[in-house]
């Protein structure tokens, strides 16, 4: 991925950043892989706002990705590299020996005309899949397992990996994005490689409008709100916060309180959780 800076034009392109796209080479997406997926605004089954701040934006078609990378035995060709709208990073479309195309996620190295494999014994080979328990220390994977044949579920988005740090008994030991050393089971399966679009972190929007095509809408703090509205609202001015800790607008302690579970069943899997910042 590459970078395309703006030049000062008008208030909405200073200081702007945005990718050039230069690496997508399809415009229009595999139609027997999409269809069509009702954005919830944020509300849950009961029609309330759960999660504040979105709503609006562009029509999406949702890209059907294949997380689990079951198809074993059979080469993969990279045909095209694809823009995805539900996600951050971009997506492959493989086109397998048996004529069956799928979505996965881009790998950084990657482009078309490569092939991949999904197999028990493949080669140690950016875009391959096989289980966590054969692949050798130190080796940088993505699309991680926490179940057997769930499908991945951690280091999936734009630039993340997770690294191969040690074995021990039935489980093997990786180090998260942020840090965190947690066992996973060796049956368990993960993709060779680093996820693409590295540098989004890097992307600067630099006007109200392009989070709104994104469906962010805007947030507003809640001291300047009503005390019906928020914990933190009321009063004269720019006053501090009312209650004695801060607090969410559903009365949840926030702001450095630790909301995990303290019985968890994933907290014997967690062997340090120090995080780097």
């Amino acid at each position: 991925m590459s970078v395309r800076f703006f030049k000062p034009y008008t208030s909405g392109t200073r200081n702007r950043c945005l990718s050039d796209f230069f690496e997508v080479t399809k415009s229009f997406p595999e139609k027997s892989l999409t269809f069509f997926n009702h954005s919830l605004k944020g509300r849950n089954n009961r029609g309330i706002i759960t999660s504040r701040h979105r709503g609006g934006g562009h029509k999406r078609l949702y890209r059907l990705i294949d997380f689990k990378r079951n198809k074993i035995g059979f080469i993969g060709n990279i045909i095209s590299v694809e823009y995805d709208p539900n996600r951050n990073s971009r997506i492959f479309l493989v086109c397998y020996s048996d004529g069956e195309k799928r979505y996965i996620l881009q790998i950084n190295g990657l482009t078309v005309g490569d092939t991949v494999l999904s197999d028990f014994n493949v080669p140690i080979k950016l875009g391959n899949a096989l289980p966590l328990g054969k692949i050798p220390l130190g080796t940088e994977v993505h699309n991680i397992e926490f179940q057997p044949g769930k499908g991945g579920q951690v280091a999936r988005s734009a630039g993340s990996f997770c690294r191969v740090i040690s074995y021990r008994a039935k489980f093997v030991i990786l180090q998260l994005p942020s840090g965190k050393l947690r066992c996973f089971w060796k049956s368990c399966w993960a993709t060779i490689g680093q996820v693409g679009n590295i540098d989004f972190s890097s992307l600067r929007y630099a006007k109200a409008g392009y989070s709104r095509w994104l469906g962010i809408r805007p947030s507003v703090r809640g001291g300047a709100m009503n005390p019906c509205d928020h914990p933190h609202g009321g009063g004269e001015g720019r006053t501090p916060i009312g209650r004695k800790r801060p607090v969410t607008p559903w009365g949840k302690a926030t702001l450095g309180q630790k909301t995990r579970r303290s019985k968890k069943y994933s907290d014997i899997l967690i062997i340090c959780n120090f995080t780097f910042y």
